[in-house]
């Protein structure tokens, strides 16, 4: 597959309006605006958004205008996304910015920042928490109550009988509105980021008058099929001691490896499918676990301190399989 085809297949679950749509813009020539955004509800950036941010990256190398949002003005709203009770608490724009204070530096370890197309760093309180109440009964009127009560997690609560907060039902009308204030061609983010996402898209077809694509791409589950990530409490952080994050990484479920290998590696998708082959075949899969722990401790750390780990996580299993005999 050429460098397009790839860019629209390989993780990627879905796109809108069409994945021909797009390739067809993309193959004309025409260099397109395009995000992700990252709520800095927590301090560290974890293996789920390596997803993104490999995508992002792919953007970048192809020539595209790139930006890494950081969601200082929306995660005052709390996204409801995945969230099956209301929040206890709602961070402010101080604490947010203090907790994205080193995401670029983790980020920038996949996303090129300084290169010859560098991805822009923006921050949606510039312009969210200067709206007026005018502004936002604006942007309201763009949707239904309905539109907003057909969302999963919605329907969910109300079946259980919990709460949902009002505040949440503005989270996608904020996300939304990101992409009018940056006018943007396109924007990247998980599936549980859909809803979110195709509200944007209305709102750039109503006031700019254009189209918006959006990219969903798979979110990254464990064994048991729960999403790795901090609502959750099984986070990889990208920032994880070398060590650490490889045994991290040895721990995943079997059934993980060749997802990760498809969605957070550059290893050609031709290698990926002799490996599944393998795994399918009944080959030991701990070959292929140790070369994907390798793989992405690599690609965070230096060589000497990926070396280290998987020396001294071949001394720990050595001794836990003798402890066992």
């Amino acid at each position: 597959m050429d460098k397009i085809d790839e860019l629209l297949t390989r993780g990627v679950a879905n796109i809108y309006p069409s994945k021909e749509a797009l390739e067809r813009v993309l193959r004309s020539g025409k260099k397109l605006r395009l995000y992700q955004g990252f709520d800095p509800s927590g301090i560290q950036l974890h293996i789920g958004h390596m997803t993104g941010l490999k995508k992002l990256r792919q953007w970048q190398e192809l020539g595209h205008e790139v930006i890494f949002l950081i969601g200082d003005g929306t995660g005052q709203a709390g996204d409801p996304s995945g969230k099956k009770r209301a929040r206890e608490k709602y961070l402010s724009n101080k604490e947010l910015r203090e907790n994205a204070r080193d995401y670029v530096l983790q980020a920038g370890k996949i996303v090129d920042f300084k290169g010859k197309n560098p991805a822009k760093i923006l921050y949606n309180g510039d312009w969210l928490n200067k709206l007026t109440l005018v502004d936002i009964l604006d942007i309201a009127s763009h949707f239904s109550l309905q539109q907003m009560e057909e969302r999963d997690m919605f329907v969910e609560r109300k079946k259980r009988g919990e709460p949902i907060n009002l505040r949440e039902f503005l989270y996608p009308l904020l996300q939304g509105y990101d992409s009018v204030a940056m006018q943007v061609d396109l924007e990247l983010g998980g599936e549980d980021q859909t809803f979110n996402m195709l509200c944007g898209r209305s709102l750039v077809k109503d006031y700019l008058h254009k189209e918006k694509f959006v990219i969903t791409t798979p979110l990254l589950t464990d064994s048991s099929g729960n999403k790795i990530g901090k609502t959750e409490g099984n986070v990889i952080a990208l920032t994880a001691p070398p060590n650490d994050f490889y045994g991290m990484i040895m721990s995943l479920g079997d059934d993980v490896i060749v997802k990760c290998f498809e969605y957070l590696t550059d290893l050609p998708m031709e290698e990926i499918k002799k490996i599944e082959k393998k795994i399918a075949s009944g080959e030991n899969p701990m070959t292929f676990k140790k070369k994907l722990a390798f793989t992405l401790t690599a690609m965070l750390n230096s060589d000497d301190a990926t070396i280290n780990a998987q020396e001294e996580f071949e001394e720990w299993y050595k001794k836990e399989k003798h402890r066992k005999v």
